[in-house]
């Protein structure tokens, strides 16, 4: 992640939602929700900000080369899994099969969906997803992000999943890839949890000893099971 500053207002962490093979360009995706993020959605092109990082941890898709892949994603969470996304599809021939499983409470809600035919076409991902709350025109699933979970099989010791989403999102998830057989040190989750420096001086997203800005924001599940405040 990034802290991106508007300046003499204050900074605010956003994940990074671009292939890291993208040299000189970053791609953020900001929701209007406080006070610096509202200036960003009012700015112009031309307009100056301030940008420190990146931050923290990323995902390790080197440790997923050579297996299959889970990347699941319920609501904004399709922003940080975007680049673990352009990742897999940028080195194809390095992973299996690849499932991407994104759910939103309605369709009016969904990200990317200029990129959904791009996926499954051309670059042969598998893509479910799923609503909970449906509009007249929708035609797909009705449920909850793990409806889609009943559809897989996976080989345990052969898969890695990355969830994004709500904190709620990561027990219900992560108990049905546990359900399904998958270890723990295979399931990797993204906490953004108040952080505000990024550099673990300010103490404000630290969860007992764990600092959220250095530690994570990436973890496997294995090591936050048991942070409660985490999850």
């Amino acid at each position: 992640f990034v802290m991106v500053e508007v300046p003499g207002y204050g900074e605010v962490p956003i994940s990074i939602s671009s292939s890291s093979s993208q040299h000189g360009r970053v791609e953020l995706v900001i929701r209007k929700a406080g006070t610096v993020t509202t200036l960003l959605h009012q700015a112009r092109p031309g307009a100056k900000v301030g940008l420190r990082g990146p931050f923290g941890t990323h995902f390790p898709m080197d440790r997923m080369k050579g297996k299959d892949v889970l990347l699941i994603a319920g609501g904004l969470g399709l922003a940080p899994l975007r680049a673990p996304i352009a990742y897999v599809t940028e080195n194809l021939g390095e992973y299996r099969d690849v499932h991407i499983m994104y759910g939103a409470r309605a369709p009016k809600d969904l990200l990317f969906d200029y990129q959904y035919e791009m996926w499954r076409r051309i670059y042969d991902l598998s893509l479910s997803i799923i609503v909970q709350e449906p509009d007249e025109a929708w035609k797909g699933r009705v449920g909850l992000i793990t409806d889609l979970l009943e559809d897989i099989t996976v080989v345990p010791d052969e898969t890695f999943a990355i969830v994004c989403g709500p904190p709620v999102m990561f027990k219900f998830v992560c108990n049905r890839l546990r359900e399904l057989g998958l270890p723990m040190q295979n399931m990797f989750v993204s906490l953004e949890r108040r952080m505000h420096c990024g550099m673990g001086k300010c103490c404000r997203c630290n969860v007992g000893s764990t600092y959220t800005c250095i530690d994570g924001p990436v973890f496997d599940y294995w090591s936050v099971i048991n942070q409660k405040e985490a999850i």
